[in-house]
């Protein structure tokens, strides 16, 4: 396995772009800006940290990304797509065709085995059922779980779990992988695999977003956004500080 610092991956063009966003919040008669004003450009094939304390703004980020939420104000398009101007619909179809989300809590429908976890994107997508077993075949190989398949939750350890749920993320082949805490629920060994497969996705190709407040697992990042009080505070670049105005 390549350590970071030996990976090289072409980046492409801008996935992501944040131009003034703000999300805010009614909060007991006034309102809260989580999202206060933010710029920022995430690109093809970039392995991103969003970091930041209690507060900071990273989780309304991540749902705002996601396609889980809209902005309030500014402008946030998604492959080149003004998201604002989305309806419902149009938005769970970004959802399930072009993010792949990773959990804390894995999600896992408990009574389903982890071929069925893995295959459920596939059949909200209309995919026939041929194509659709190829596609879970190959993600569950990817992450090591083959001949897990047809275990339930229940009878997997908590980072097989997780390892079925980042399965069931490539599974779509997304344009972007969205990790919430992905390691939050783990102990430190199993968060330390759980990472290196994240490594070794990003190695193909996949552009991921990793929201953490754990300084370790941003480490298998190739940058880190920082947050504070909804705004960007600083933007890292393999250890390089990008001044942020």
């Amino acid at each position: 396995m390549l350590a970071n610092s030996e990976r090289t991956v072409a980046l492409g063009d801008p996935l992501i772009e944040f131009e003034q966003v703000t999300k805010v919040y009614p909060m007991g008669g006034e309102e809260v800006k989580a999202l206060n004003g933010v710029d920022l450009v995430i690109r093809r094939g970039e392995y991103v940290a969003i970091m930041g304390p209690s507060g900071s703004g990273k989780s309304t980020m991540m749902n705002v990304i996601g396609c889980l939420d809209t902005p309030s104000g500014g402008s946030y398009r998604f492959k080149g797509i003004e998201i604002r101007a989305l309806n419902d619909d149009e938005l769970a179809r970004i959802r399930n065709r072009e993010i792949g989300f990773v959990f804390q809590t894995f999600n896992l429908l408990p009574r389903a085995d982890a071929f069925h976890n893995v295959e459920l994107p596939l059949i909200y997508s209309g995919m026939s059922p041929a194509e659709r077993k190829d596609r879970v075949w190959h993600a569950l190989e990817m992450v090591g779980l083959k001949d897990r398949s047809h275990h339930r939750p229940a009878q997997l350890s908590g980072g097989q779990r997780q390892r079925v749920a980042i399965a069931r993320a490539l599974v779509n082949e997304p344009s972007l992988i969205l990790a919430d805490e992905p390691t939050g629920n783990l102990d430190s060994k199993t968060s330390t695999e759980i990472m290196r497969a994240f490594d070794d996705i990003h190695a193909l190709g996949n552009t991921i977003v990793v929201v953490t407040h754990e300084e370790d697992i941003a480490g298998h990042a190739h940058r880190a956004v920082r947050l504070i009080d909804g705004r960007v505070a600083s933007d890292d670049v393999r250890g390089r500080r990008v001044p942020v105005a």
